[in-house]
């Protein structure tokens, strides 16, 4: 499983406070606390940082298996705001997996209640030398 070395050197995901709550095959878990610096002059979470713990979450579940994959493709749909202080919970499964591809969605909710979707596509690529 390459996801947890790859979180141990994501400097990104943790300076934005990024969590691993929960890690298996085609499956993962994320959390992070919304703080003043993300949030826009609506006083509500740039949608950027939501993208990125859903991207975090999509990156663990492709990278958890032996091969290394990389995002070929993304997208979100914002559904609801969060604010400050909130604690944002992103919930990555895998849809489907062949030959160098894969197709993941992931669940981004609040206390429960979904906040925004997330579908990527990754494709596996030859490990680092």
């Amino acid at each position: 499983m390459i996801a947890p070395e790859m979180l141990a050197s994501d400097v990104a995901s943790r300076e934005l406070g990024i969590e691993l709550l929960d890690l298996s095959p085609g499956r993962a878990r994320v959390s992070m606390r919304v703080t003043a610096s993300m949030v826009n002059g609506h006083a509500i979470t740039h949608g950027g940082f939501v993208f990125a713990l859903a991207d975090t979450a999509f990156a663990l579940a492709c990278n958890s298996y032996d091969e290394p994959a990389v995002a070929a493709r993304a997208d979100i749909r914002f559904l609801r705001p969060t604010h400050e202080g909130d604690v944002l919970i992103a919930d990555a499964v895998e849809r489907a997996r062949f030959g160098r591809n894969g197709i993941y969605d992931v669940a981004v909710s609040r206390d429960g209640e979904v906040v925004a979707e997330f579908r990527g596509d990754s494709r596996t690529i030859a490990p680092r030398q």
